[in-house]
């Protein structure tokens, strides 16, 4: 009854969210400390957005190309347009 050896689309283990915690705990200890929280909320802001772009199949290349662009991933804009929150 192990289901990730039978479907390639399962994953090996659920603790996705431990996954997507860990960068944040290793920052931390390679500096010590965030210097603000400020600085703690951008860096969790930006890990967030591209672990969800990475679960949309979205390059960490494109995915900070459109950032600095100011546009968003067509997963994101295409929600967007659903709740009539797009560019008008």
């Amino acid at each position: 009854m192990v289901c990730f050896m039978d479907n390639e689309a399962v994953p090996f283990t659920n603790n996705q969210g431990e996954r997507d915690i860990r960068m944040t705990k290793v920052q931390q200890k390679i500096s010590g400390c965030f210097r603000s929280m400020q600085g703690a909320e951008i860096f969790c802001a930006l890990r967030s957005y591209l672990s969800t772009c990475r679960k949309h199949e979205v390059g960490v290349g494109e995915a900070l190309e459109c950032l600095f662009a100011g546009t968003w991933p067509g997963f994101i804009q295409d929600r967007l347009d659903t709740l009539g929150l797009g560019a008008e």
